[in-house]
């Protein structure tokens, strides 16, 4: 019988850790700053599903955490050390899945008026979470662009998967609560 493996290995007790082909890098690396991101929005993708009530919905959200693998798999991969695998590149396809998504769901809510603000519902305030989260991963992944080469589809695919949460924001907000919040500037 084989012996399960471990969990930890103890590879990173000194705060470097390996990208895809074995090269180590410090836990602070850019590289990782961007694909350990996506990991934490996969995380909150994750939590939003259970929270959506539409077999649909839920189907193309595992679809983005599919995606994010992807992602993930791409940024965990220094070029100038390793050479991608097939898997971990995101295509057009993808994006246009994305698009088409968004833009039936957005269809089908009312013009905005204002502002929204996020929360309403528990699964709209979970999406926009995801959302800022998505953004954050986004800037990240600009940040490595600064200095390494990231395709183009990564960055739109990026792009385009906040609006997508934020379409799925107000989808939920609209089906459970029955309206939005929108920003009332009462500062002035």
């Amino acid at each position: 019988m084989m012996e399960k493996s471990k969990i930890y290995t103890g590879g990173g007790d000194k705060g470097k850790t390996s990208l895809v082909g074995g090269f180590r890098v410090p836990k602070t690396h850019p590289r990782l700053e961007a694909y350990g991101t996506i990991d934490e929005l996969n995380s909150f993708i994750g939590l939003l599903i259970t929270e959506v009530d539409d077999d649909n919905v839920c189907d193309l959200l595992q679809f983005v955490q599919s995606s994010l693998f992807t992602v993930g798999s791409y940024l965990a991969t220094d070029p100038s050390k390793t050479e991608y695998k097939i898997e971990s590149h995101i295509t057009e396809d993808s994006i246009k899945k994305l698009e088409q998504a968004m833009d039936l769901m957005d269809s089908r809510l009312p013009k905005m008026k204002s502002f929204v603000l996020p929360g309403g519902c528990r699964s709209a305030a979970l999406a926009h979470v995801c959302r800022t989260v998505c953004r954050r991963a986004e800037r990240n992944i600009c940040r490595l662009a600064e200095t390494d080469k990231v395709e183009d589809p990564v960055l739109v695919f990026m792009n385009r998967l906040s609006d997508f949460l934020f379409v799925i924001a107000r989808r939920e907000c609209i089906l459970k609560n029955g309206e939005e919040i929108f920003w009332n500037n009462t500062c002035k």
